[in-house]
Order: structure tokens, then C-alpha cells, then sequence
């Protein structure tokens, strides 16, 4: 090859690479749109709208919130899976996406692989809660009624698989013990059938928890360490059951996206989650204090969660 044919072939070569190097360096070129498989109005999507409003500022560019609902959040987390990967569509979601919808549903379209994940922004805390003249003051009363007579002891939840129902499968195998499950679609409507003492008790994020009041009586929050939100409810590891289940997340990209750009996209998450309307909006959603992870801290939790919800599913008999 000529000297001339070789510098034609460099020439080339540089032009090729010049376009996707250079949307890197101007990471993003146009709007982003953040993808959340859920309805509006719901915690998550207040914190994601929240983080949406510091990453703008963060880049100077839009960040859009976009609800695609669905097969239990299946349908919005496979749109993310099959979008480019230039860091233009991300997925905001719950851990659970990960750990159990691809257990419990035969076909949902992606895999853990799928994504890369860049930073965890939220970390909902579940609590048990009773009516206020319930005989059950702690979790122990709770765990030696449903050994004194299995399966007599009814509480309620939201659907089979979700975080508020797995808690209390991992609590019951915590206590060797069989409790009835009383499914419904939120916590607001199972919250009447605690007040109406139609169950013995509930499993409810302590956000619902909290917003209920005086009506309810809160027995145990699974958490490593006390919410400094309501410092008077101790966990339930502290009432001798190793049990901490929460249901964290955050904001991932398909895999595949430009390592660069998941740099930009870690630092300008780290911006958006110390902003003050952040930092607000997670104390008033009664975040626990773990509700900020970098991305190799995310990606370790994650890990290690889809290795723990395998078995626990396995152990319920819920994989399809």
C-alpha cells in the first residue's frame, strides 16, 4: 500500500469514528426520555420526576418522564431493552424487574443483562401494621399467634410477588411459620380491611403507613437500621427476626450504552439526588438512609438480590 493510499485509509478511518466520538463528548444531543413501567402519581414516579428536574439542569438538555404501563411493568422495561443504546432512553424501575418478574412470567421480553445499571435513588421501607387495639403489640406476638394455629392468621398485602407480599414469606420462613395471604391491588385498599379488622394485620410501604396515622399502629419496619423518620418503630431484625427486604432501585441504561456516557450519566444522577427538592420529596416519602448507591454499589446489591429472591421464589413455588 502507498503512503497515499494509507493516509486515505486513516482519513477514512477517523471520519467513521468521528460522529459516534463526538456524540459521546456532547452526551445528550436531544431529549432524554426516562422510562418508568408504572402509572403516575405513584412515590417512584414523584422521585423520578424529582431526579428529572436535576439531571435537566444538570446537562442542560430535557429529561421527560414517560409512563408505559403494562404486564406488571413488563412492557415499559422490554421498550427500554429494545431502544438504542446511546443513553437516550433509560428505565427507572424497582429492583423486582430484575430479581422477580423474569421468575414469575415466562416472557418478558429482557434479562438482567439487558440493562446496565447507574445509579440507585430510592430505597422504599415496608412496615407491618395492626389497628391501634390489636392484641399484637411486636412481631413476636404476631409469629407465636400463626405458630399457635398455621394459617389462622390473616394479613394483607398487595399481589403475589410483589415486596410488601415477599416480606412476609421471608418473615414466616424466618419463623417456621404459615400465614394467610389476603391479596389486594394497593396499599389504599387493603388499608381499609386493616382499620375494619378484617385481617389480623398488613404489610404496606411505610410511606402508607405513615400517611395512615392514628387509624394504624405500626409493629415493625423491615430495615437494617431504624427510619429516622419514625425513630420509635423498631425493625424487625431487632425483634429477633433476620429479616430486612426493601424495595430499592433506580435508573438504568440498555446495555451497551458508551462507557463514557455512563460516566456523565453516573455523575449527573449523584447531582440530581443532592438537589433540595430531592432530598425533600425522599424525606417526606420516608426513604430509608441507604436510598443513594453509585453504580458498582447498585450493581452489587442487585446481584445480590436476584441471587435471594431466586430461592425465595423457588421455595414459594412461584417460578413459571
Amino acid at each position: 500500500m502507498t503512503i497515499k493510499h494509507r493516509i486515505a485509509t486513516a482519513l477514512l478511518v477517523a471520519i467513521g469514528m468521528a460522529p459516534a466520538q463526538l456524540r459521546a463528548a456532547e452526551y445528550p444531543e436531544r431529549t432524554v426520555d426516562l422510562v418508568i413501567p408504572y402509572a403516575a402519581g405513584g412515590g417512584i414516579d414523584l422521585l423520578l420526576r424529582a431526579l428529572a428536574e436535576g439531571l435537566s439542569t444538570q446537562f442542560k438538555q430535557s429529561f421527560i418522564v414517560s409512563n408505559r404501563t403494562g404486564a406488571g411493568g413488563a412492557i415499559g422495561v422490554a421498550y427500554v431493552a429494545r431502544s438504542a443504546a446511546d443513553g437516550h432512553t433509560l428505565l427507572f424501575v424497582p429492583a423486582l424487574v430484575h430479581s422477580v418478574l423474569p421468575v414469575m412470567q415466562s416472557n418478558v421480553g429482557y434479562s438482567a443483562n439487558s440493562f446496565a445499571p447507574i445509579c440507585q435513588t430510592f430505597e422504599n421501607q415496608m412496615a407491618l401494621i395492626v389497628r391501634p387495639d390489636s392484641p399484637f403489640k411486636n412481631v413476636r406476638d404476631i409469629v407465636d399467634a400463626a405458630r399457635a394455629k398455621p394459617n389462622g392468621v390473616a394479613y394483607a398485602s398487595t399481589a403475589i410477588g410483589t415486596i410488601t407480599h415477599l416480606a412476609v414469606a421471608q418473615l414466616a420462613d424466618a419463623g417456621r411459620v404459615l400465614f394467610n395471604h389476603v391479596p389486594f391491588r394497593g396499599d389504599g385498599e387493603l388499608m381499609g380491611q386493616v382499620i375494619g379488622g378484617h385481617v389480623d394485620f398488613a404489610s404496606v410501604t411505610l410511606a402508607s403507613a405513615a400517611a395512615a396515622g392514628p387509624a394504624i399502629r405500626i409493629v415493625g419496619i423491615f430495615a437494617e437500621t431504624r427510619n429516622t423518620s419514625r425513630p420509635d418503630a423498631a425493625t424487625v431484625k431487632e425483634q429477633g427476626y433476620d429479616v430486612a427486604p426493601t424495595s430499592f432501585g433506580g435508573l438504568f441504561a440498555p446495555a451497551g450504552v458508551p462507557a463514557n456516557v455512563m460516566a456523565k450519566l453516573e455523575s449527573g444522577c449523584k447531582f440530581a439526588v443532592q438537589q433540595p427538592a430531592y432530598v425533600q420529596l425522599a424525606e417526606r416519602l420516608h426513604q430509608g438512609s441507604r436510598y443513594y448507591a453509585d453504580a458498582a454499589a447498585f450493581a452489587k446489591r442487585l446481584e445480590t438480590d436476584i441471587a435471594d429472591k431466586k430461592q425465595l421464589l423457588q421455595r414459594l413455588g412461584l417460578p413459571k
